[in-house]
C-alpha cells in the first residue's frame, strides 16, 4: 500500500508517518532525506543534486523523481508492503510525473491521507511549545506544562529552549504557504477519488486510530 500523507507544519505528520513505519511495516520516504543519501553515496543523480545545491539553485523535478525512482528500486522498499510519501510532490506537475514513474514499475498510489487542521489552533500549538534543553523533553505553554514550574520532569533540568521559527509570524506564513501549495494537489488527488481527511487536530492516539481505519478501508 503506498500513500501520500499531506499535513502542514506542526500538524504532527512525522510523528504519525513513524507510527505507520511500526504498525504497518511501511517505508516513509522523505524527500530531504532521500536527497542526502543520494549526495553522500554519489549515485548519478545524488552528484546532479549536489551540483545544483552548492551552487544554491532549487534542484529540479526531475532530479528528484529520478532519486525517488532509484529509492524504490533497493531491496528494503521492494520487500516492504507500501511506502509514505512525505515531502513529494509539492506541484501538480510533480504529481502528474510520480504518477508516471509509479505506473511504469507497475506501482500505484493507494490513498493521500490529509491531516485536516485549524489554522488558528494549530498556531497554539506550535508557538507555545519548547523543550528541556539538557534531554529534549517536550513540553507546552498551555497543554503540557513541567509539575514544578521551571524544572523538567524528565532530568530536573532548568534550561528550557523554544526554536527560533516558532513564532506566529513564521508559523502563519508556512501555513498560508503549505495551503497555497496543497490546495491544487488535493483537488488533482480527488479527482481520482483517492483522498482521504482525518481530523488532525484530535489527540495523537486518535488521529492514529483515524488513519489505520483509513488504511484498513483502502485494503
Amino acid at each position: 500500500m503506498n500513500i501520500i500523507l499531506f499535513g502542514p507544519p506542526g500538524a504532527g505528520k512525522g510523528t504519525q508517518a513513524k507510527r505507520l513505519e511500526k504498525s504497518r511495516n511501511l517505508i516513509q520516504l522523505s524527500t530531504g532525506d532521500m536527497l542526502r543519501a543520494a549526495v553522500k553515496a554519489g549515485t548519478e543523480y545524488g552528484k546532479k543534486a549536489k551540483d545544483v545545491m552548492e551552487k544554491g539553485e532549487l534542484v529540479t523535478d526531475e532530479i528528484v523523481i529520478n532519486i525517488i525512482s532509484d529509492r524504490l528500486d533497493e531491496a528494503d522498499v521492494k520487500a516492504a508492503p507500501g511506502v509514505i510519501f512525505d515531502g513529494f510532490p509539492r506541484t501538480v506537475a510533480q504529481a502528474e510525473e510520480l504518477d508516471k514513474m509509479l505506473d511504469s514499475k507497475g506501482m500505484k498510489l493507494d490513498g493521500v491521507v490529509v491531516l485536516d487542521v485549524d489554522d488558528e489552533a494549530l498556531v497554539e500549538r506550535i508557538t507555545g511549545r519548547y523543550t528541556c534543553a539538557k534531554c529534549g523533553k517536550g513540553y507546552h505553554d498551555t497543554f503540557e506544562k513541567p509539575a514544578r514550574e521551571g524544572v523538567c520532569d524528565e532530568c530536573g533540568g532548568t534550561e528550557f529552549t523554544r526554536r527560533a521559527d516558532d513564532n506566529e509570524e513564521t508559523v502563519r506564513s508556512r501555513l498560508s504557504a503549505y495551503h497555497a501549495q496543497t490546495s491544487p494537489l488535493i483537488d488533482y488527488y480527488e479527482s481520482k477519488g483517492i483522498v482521504k481527511k482525518v481530523d488532525g487536530m484530535a489527540a495523537i492516539d486518535d488521529v492514529t486510530r483515524q488513519i489505520e481505519e483509513v488504511l484498513d478501508s483502502l485494503a
